[in-house]
């Protein structure tokens, strides 16, 4: 064989079976001035994957992360760097033994940052076991714990030692881009949309990249052309198939450019899919899950301990109430059935996201050092609201504030607990709003299958106060008067259980629960009324000391604009005997009683009984009593015409100046409580629970039920009626887009429906329609709330 084919094995040979030169020789080897020509790209490797603990730094608490990959990018590439004498097959082991103490050392300074217990080899362990699940599972911000910085600082170290080999050592530069970009793409990928755009170290990473090709090349082979030895015919193909092998990369490059920049381009604003969406967060058990209903069992054993809590600052142990209530968990969906938790639960680190403070509350610490005695499950009992805990490994709920224990509750475990204690301003709470919209949905939800005596008496009670505060204390004030708190009644919170609560006869059970019947009562009775509500299960101790299974109750909280969610105690006071429920349900009379009749002019005399004393009469022989019953009844007919007059002239002027005057979206809101009104009148009031649109249905089937089958259709269609709502979602979550055509259109479908529902009552309820004093009195009370919000 030629020359030639010996000049293409020595060029195809590996890097380390060629024979090394003497520095300074034309085929250039490795000498003593290589180490600085390497040092540029070095730097390069370390900034591209150094990019990507800055990426991923984001998602975490501190710069604690950043600097440990850092740290393992600079580590990785410069040992390949400073063994580059040494054979391709020694440089592995060396970097993992430099892995395995820069990744102790990293778990070590993780650990003592986030102040968790116990020997370094148990906290690697741990750390090897669950740190991909963790990671995948912890709350943002994530802190950096040993098993949460495990994987960031040996995929960085893997990937700086990957790229220092391929194109420090083989001199494939582009080639040795692929690991960095690969940790650089997953770190983008992980922090998801839970930081904003990663704009800037981006266009670092591409614009060190570019600097990384543009260096001079490393003299390799002696700087010769690998081909110039080859006779012409042979270099002539080898640069042909070169040259069809580059424009056939490049005709790659471009296609892909064209078939995918489109795609990639619109999906620029495109909100970055969560990784953590695929991967089941830390769940509660069944028994975690609806822990309501062990509220029963633990009245039955009240002796039993459960934990031991020490009030160290903040707060009073010894004052009661709210600062000494500590959660267990916290229930929001209600499906008829069950009370169930619902939340979803990520691994936090020591210190906790804080929730944003309602403006019209009062923060005050509490610091509580709590031990588990008896009780079991991974619920994690916290005053709320939670922000540092020390001691337990936590995961975490921002929604409700509460949090467990993924491993489960033992006998012995010791944590530290630092919370925020919210108090609302009570001179907020008469007057307070209540949110409504998709995101509070969840809490106002009522499921299907409500008893009919409970929308009665929600009715009822939302018909004693306008305000959300006044309806709460109200459904409170309620149970309270009227049930009897007991430790032996039965479990269960579903509408049968309480339907027997509440209506249930006494000599059978009924009317006697424990806090898990008044909770669930409440909180139904107040999504029905239209408040969102919400039960909570925790442990009300009497101070520092031992918390007994007796301590456990449940209470519902009801959430209010500005202040919050706020506890209520519809707990009976003690040594109280109930009055019976039957007095709270007395309905008041459909239609006002019809008024006596006048004592006719001419009365007949009965004959006196002998020996009675004759009557003194007056003149024309009439007597004294009769003159003055006469009297007093024609004053009586006079006075109460003129109140008649008044009503009827007050309400007309009540109607006109909902109609006419204000604003378009005040006429529009004007003219939706002429329907409601009217739906009262008609004995079918509207409920707090029910929006706009279903109110519109259920005033279409009120007109349609009233006219009977076969009858004329009504004045108003549905779509009329729906369109009136519409301008009335419209009015309340666009305002100011209303135009007075569209008033007068919500003025015309109030009359109309009005006029169609008033022609369908008896002649003298239609007489009494327009006096009723219900409407003015409702209107009264709205404006007095409104001015009290000003």
């Amino acid at each position: 064989m030629g020359s030639g084919t010996a000049v293409v094995r020595m060029a195809d040979r590996p890097a380390t079976q060629r024979p090394v030169l003497p520095s300074g020789s034309a085929s250039g080897g490795v000498g003593k001035g290589s180490l600085w020509s390497e040092l540029p790209l070095a730097v390069v490797l370390v900034v591209l994957v150094g990019l990507a603990g800055v990426v991923l730094g984001r998602m975490y608490a501190g710069s604690l992360l950043t600097g440990l990959v850092v740290g393992a990018a600079i580590g990785s590439v410069l040992l390949g760097v400073a063994c580059r004498r040494l054979p391709s097959w020694l440089v592995a082991p060396l970097s993992m033994l430099g892995l395995a103490a820069w990744t102790v050392w990293s778990l070590r300074l993780a650990a003592d940052r986030a102040d968790l217990p116990g020997p370094l080899t148990e906290v690697a362990g741990e750390a090897a076991r669950n740190g991909i699940p963790r990671l995948l599972t912890a709350m943002i911000p994530v802190e950096p714990t040993p098993d949460t910085v495990l994987v960031p600082v040996v995929a960085a170290w893997l990937a700086g030692l990957a790229a220092g080999e391929v194109a420090l050592r083989a001199g494939r530069v582009l080639l040795g881009y692929l690991p960095p970009v690969l940790l650089y793409a997953g770190a983008v990928y992980l922090v998801g949309p839970n930081a904003a755009p990663a704009v800037r170290p981006t266009l670092v990473f591409v614009a060190v990249a570019a600097l990384g090709l543009a260096l001079p090349g490393r003299v390799r082979s002696g700087g010769a052309d690998h081909v110039a030895g080859l006779p012409p015919k042979v270099r002539a193909a080898a640069r042909i198939r070169l040259a069809g092998a580059s424009t056939a990369g490049v005709a790659v490059v471009v296609a892909l450019a064209v078939l995918l920049g489109p795609a990639l381009a619109a999906r620029i604003g495109d909100r970055p899919v969560d990784p953590r969406r695929y991967v089941e967060p830390p769940r509660v058990d069944s028994l975690d899950e609806n822990p309501l209903i062990r509220i029963s069992g633990w009245a039955l054993h009240p002796e039993q301990k459960l934990l031991d809590v020490t009030t160290r600052s903040g707060g009073d142990a010894d004052q009661g109430g709210d600062a000494t209530r500590i959660r267990l968990a916290v229930l929001s969906d209600y499906d008829g059935v069950t009370w169930q938790v619902g939340a979803t639960y990520r691994n936090a680190g020591r210190i906790l996201p804080a929730p944003a403070v309602a403006p019209g509350s009062i923060v005050e610490p509490v610091r509580q050092d709590i031990t588990v005695a008896g009780l079991t499950g991974r619920l994690l009992p916290a005053v709320a609201t939670p922000r540092e805990v020390t001691g337990a490994r936590v995961a975490y709920d921002p929604a409700t504030g509460t949090l467990i224990h993924p491993e489960g509750l033992t006998p012995g475990l010791r944590y530290t607990v630092t919370s925020a204690q919210e108090q609302p301003e009570s001179n907020l709470l008469a007057i307070a709003d209540v949110p409504a919209g998709e995101e509070v949905a969840r809490v106002l939800r009522v499921a299907d299958g409500v008893p009919e005596p409970l929308r009665r008496l929600a009715s009822q009670l939302a018909e004693s106060g306008g305000a959300p505060y006044t309806r709460a204390a109200a459904v409170e004030q309620f149970l309270a008067e009227h049930y009897r708190l007991v430790a032996d009644a039965p479990s269960g919170h579903a509408y049968p259980n309480l339907a027997f609560f509440l209506f249930g006869p006494r000599d059978a059970g009924g009317q006697r629960g424990t806090s898990e019947q008044f909770a669930a009562a409440f909180a139904v009775l107040g999504r029905l009324t239209g408040l969102p509500t919400r039960v909570v299960v925790g442990f009300r101790p009497s101070g520092d000391g031992p918390v007994r299974a007796g301590d456990a109750y449940a209470w519902p909280e009801v959430l209010f604009d500005e202040l919050g969610w706020v506890p209520f105690d519809p707990l009976p006071r003690p040594d109280t005997e109930p009055r019976p429920v039957e007095e709270g349900l007395r309905p008041p009379p459909e239609e006002p009683p019809s008024p006596a009749p006048e004592p006719s002019a001419d009365p007949t005399v009965s004959p006196q009984a002998s020996g009675a004393p004759e009557t003194a009469a007056g003149p024309g022989g009439r007597s004294t009593p009769v003159l003055l019953v006469g009297g007093a009844a024609a004053g009586g007919g006079l006075v109460l015409l003129a109140l008649l007059v008044t009503l009827l002239w007050l309400r007309r002027a009540l109607s006109r100046g909902r109609l006419d005057r204000g604003p378009p979206g005040e006429r529009v809101g004007g003219a939706w409580r002429e329907v409601t009104d009217a739906l009262r009148l008609a004995g079918h009031p509207a409920t707090g629970d029910l929006a706009a649109t279903e109110i519109a249905v259920l005033a279409r089937d009120v007109l349609v039920d009233a006219h009977g089958a076969g009858a004329e259709p009504a004045a108003v269609e549905v779509a009329e009626l729906a369109e009136l709502a519409d301008l009335l979602n419209r009015a309340a979550f666009a305002p100011g887009t209303l135009t007075a055509q569209q008033a007068n259109r919500a003025a015309t479908i109030a009359q109309a429906y009005v006029a169609g529902l008033r022609a369908t009552r008896p002649w003298w309820r239609r007489l009494l329609w327009s006096v009723h004093p219900g409407p003015l009195r409702r209107d009264r009370a709205d404006r007095r709330r409104r001015d009290a919000r000003v």
